[in-house]
């Protein structure tokens, strides 16, 4: 069984790199990948990614590019020469641009993998109608899903809801990200697409990403710790 601490994205949803590393001495050894999103990154700049590499730990850096394909494979180029684990893009920008990124990575540092945002977990069906996006939330990510495997994209990032629907139509040889993930009882915040760390193992994810139900508890080692407990 794959270790537990590999499974768990520790979402670093902070505005300096000291309150990050104030999480990292209390998160301690119960996750080995952190998320680094748009708030710290545009706090802290690479630095932030340099130090938590060269500390030992993987990153995740999400901050979902979404532009003209020359763009966004530049960016992707600088992303991978930081030797961030995963990066993330928008599957909305489309064929080329998430084919530009994948190709801007495996020329740079073939580790890096390119991750597909589908659908946000904060979006119900409600909100993509109101997009001009007909049709089911599901049926708008196995789209996009399906576009960014084509593409050669790694993987995606997809709520658990939707995950098993994925692994039965595009099978297992691609990684499912899954944020949204909330402990049994927790609030949903802003998320409106939510599941169990339980759940999501269940229903195919490859990983999870926890934030605020870390990073805003009193004891965040210690709910890390229950987390992980919930995916063994």
């Amino acid at each position: 069984m794959p270790d537990s601490r590999e499974r768990l994205i520790v979402a670093l949803d902070v505005s300096s790199a000291a309150a990050a590393h104030k999480l990292l001495a209390a998160v301690d050894d119960s996750a080995r990948i952190y998320k680094v999103g748009m708030q710290l990154y545009t706090a802290e700049g690479p630095c932030v990614v340099r130090d938590l590499i060269s500390s030992g730990r993987q990153v995740f850096l999400d901050v979902k590019y979404h532009d003209i394909p020359n763009t966004v494979r530049c960016a992707v180029m600088e992303a991978a020469k930081l030797g961030v684990r995963m990066l993330t893009v928008h599957a909305g920008g489309g064929g080329k641009m998430m084919h530009a990124a994948v190709e801007a990575a495996r020329s740079t540092n073939p580790t890096t993998m390119i991750l597909a945002v589908t659908v946000l977990t904060s979006l119900n069906e409600r909100d993509l109608e109101h997009a001009g996006v007909r049709g089911s939330v599901v049926d708008q990510v196995s789209r996009l899903a399906a576009l960014a495997i084509s593409c050669g994209c790694h993987g995606v990032v997809a709520s658990a809801q939707e995950a098993g629907t994925l692994r039965g139509e595009l099978g297992d040889d691609f990684v499912i990200v899954t944020p949204g993930v909330r402990p049994a009882g927790s609030g949903h915040d802003d998320q409106a697409r939510v599941v169990t760390p339980a759940e999501a193992m269940a229903a195919g994810a490859n990983y999870i990403v926890v934030g605020r139900p870390i990073t805003e508890a009193a004891d965040p080692g210690s709910e890390a710790r229950a987390i992980l407990a919930q995916l063994n």
